[in-house]
């Protein structure tokens, strides 16, 4: 069997494939409707060797060489025929599209109308007033925001590293983000990307309680069964304030006051008084606080150091207000034994890097500058590393099949991309490609992570609306989770899947919420890796 990315491979980069069970291959120009094609290339690869991920025996095919637009496949010696590919200049534009379309779908409190929405809208969802858990008599408007997943939570903490994803993208790549996206706002003058981070980002600013703390989640008590958002009739309990929510939400209404300074001077304003408020309310409560409450059982977020977090905060803080009190936070924080590369909801230390190593020359002392400058070309070498050392040029060990493992390959993706961006060297650049070609299916499942993108491309995600509209289609351009050597639910769990490799791990199933799921923040990483990946290679054919 031969594994591709069933997307496709941009003309001018490296193109690469893995082979499993036999050493010979035949590439193939399909012909016009799909018909057997003519021969391009043959060959027979390297001795196969085990991995340890899929559990197979396999070999890497570079056929980088092939650069003519159009459609292909391969066969191997047995006669099995590969998903079908394209090579094209601008391969990933279509699926980029979908990716950030996610982000429109995911809207709550407001009718997503058919000339936007298509065939999936719907009518407005959760607009009736929330309630303060540890006040059940206050009760306030929170309409808006996305949905966080494959539920109808929202949550502030995962809300701002999706933004954090996003934002650094529009700020790195900004002519990635042109095209308009087909949303109410498109048209206004104002790039659809930020349109759209608006809509959480007015969200988010009511979570916020005068005094600048910042409450963690707003979500029913219970997670709601398969109906469609507007048939959620459950009570919206808002949780305690902590100050993981807290230094998220600063460190992010700092940096969109950065970004939104050119659109809306007004709106940067307010953003930034929000983003001081909330660094005044972290000096003031230098302790850790979050604890999720006992009867509320939708999903924590829970994390036990907010250092990370604190750092990220103080970063933005700075780069914003330039107030040395900020600045002077950093070194004591730098000394913890925390990720200096992180860009998941857990660990969010890699923002803070990000931030420093894309401010404006002599915004932050050269020191710092290089001390996470060396910190993220460390990380990158090694994820290069062990995608050497497999077929599959996959950046992670068997171990780390984990919930959202595809968050991982994505987040490393970024690490790799970053540290291009800041050293230049290839090789980087090339490796965070093969985890794109991962995450669209060059995998041992032969699976596209991303729906309605491949060939093969996953159906049956664990995601209300999907499950409860009665669509055979998925929307396009949601990320899967991806495989979990620890599922845990009734379609993929330790009993299934008793045996089997990490990789294969995995159920396309729309009840296997801990394999299946989808969340913004599976998305936003793509979304970042992808405009790099464009940006780039359009700058190579200009």
């Amino acid at each position: 069997m031969i594994y591709v990315n069933q997307v496709g491979y941009v003309s001018g980069g490296v193109k690469h494939a893995t082979i499993s069970g036999g050493r010979e291959f035949t590439l193939h120009k399909a012909e016009l409707g799909g018909r057997e094609g003519r021969a391009v290339l043959m060959g027979d690869t390297d001795v196969l060797t085990r991995d340890a991920n899929s559990g197979e025996e396999v070999a890497l095919i570079d056929f980088s060489g092939i650069t003519e637009a159009g459609k292909y496949y391969f066969t191997d010696e047995k006669g099995n025929r590969s998903t079908q590919f394209t090579i094209d200049e601008d391969v990933y534009a279509p699926v980029f599209r979908d990716a950030l379309r996610m982000f429109y779908f995911q809207r709550c409190g407001m009718e997503l109308e058919e000339k936007y929405a298509g065939k999936y809208a719907h009518k407005a969802c959760h607009c009736q007033k929330a309630f303060y858990l540890d006040d059940p008599e206050r009760k306030v408007d929170l309409c808006g925001g996305w949905h966080d997943a494959g539920d109808y939570g929202r949550y502030v903490t995962a809300a701002a590293v999706a933004l954090g994803h996003l934002l650094y993208a529009y700020e790195m790549m900004p002519d990635a983000f042109t095209e308009e996206l087909n949303i109410p706002e498109s048209g206004n003058g104002i790039p659809d990307l930020l349109n759209e981070c608006r809509y959480e980002l007015d969200w988010m600013l009511k979570m916020q309680d005068a005094d600048g703390g910042v409450h963690h989640k707003a979500t029913s008590m219970h997670f709601v069964g398969f109906v469609m958002p507007e048939e959620d009739d459950l009570d919206i309990a808002i949780t305690p304030v902590s100050s993981l929510a807290t230094a998220d939400f600063a460190a992010i209404t700092a940096m969109a006051s950065r970004v939104y300074a050119a659109f809306d001077p007004v709106y940067a304003e307010r953003l930034k008084e929000a983003a001081v408020r909330a660094g005044e309310w972290l000096s003031v409560h230098p302790e850790f606080l979050f604890k999720n409450p006992d009867e509320v059982k939708t999903g924590t977020y829970e994390d036990r150091c907010d250092a990370d977090e604190r750092l990220w905060a103080a970063a933005e803080l700075y780069r914003l207000t330039k107030d040395k009190n900020y600045l002077s936070v950093l070194p004591s924080i730098l000394e913890l034994r925390i990720s200096l590369t992180a860009l998941g909801w857990g660990d969010v230390g890699g923002f803070a890097g990000m931030s420093v190593l894309t401010a404006e020359k002599g915004c932050f002392d050269e020191a710092l500058a290089e001390r996470f400058r060396y910190r993220w070309l460390d990380e990158a070498d090694r994820l290069v590393k062990v995608a050497g050392e497999n077929a599959f040029e996959l950046a992670l060990h068997p171990s780390e099949f984990i919930w959202g493992s595809n968050m991982v390959v994505l987040t490393n993706a970024m690490v790799l991309v970053m540290a291009h961006y800041i050293s230049g060297k290839e090789e980087y650049l090339e490796t965070a490609g093969y985890q794109l070609d991962y995450i669209f299916g060059r995998n041992a499942i032969d699976t596209s992570y991303v729906t309605g993108h491949g060939e093969k491309a996953f159906h049956d995600p664990h995601n209300r609306p999907t499950i409860a509209d009665g669509i055979e289609e998925p929307i396009p351009g949601f990320v899967s989770g991806g495989a979990n050597r620890g599922a845990c639910d009734t379609k993929a769990n330790a009993e299934l899947l008793k045996g089997v490799p990490p990789m294969k791990c995995y159920a396309d199933h729309n009840l296997s919420y801990s394999t299946n799921e989808i969340t913004i923040y599976w998305n936003s990483p793509l979304v970042f890796t992808l405009a790099y990946m464009m940006t780039f290679f359009a700058d190579q054919e200009a």
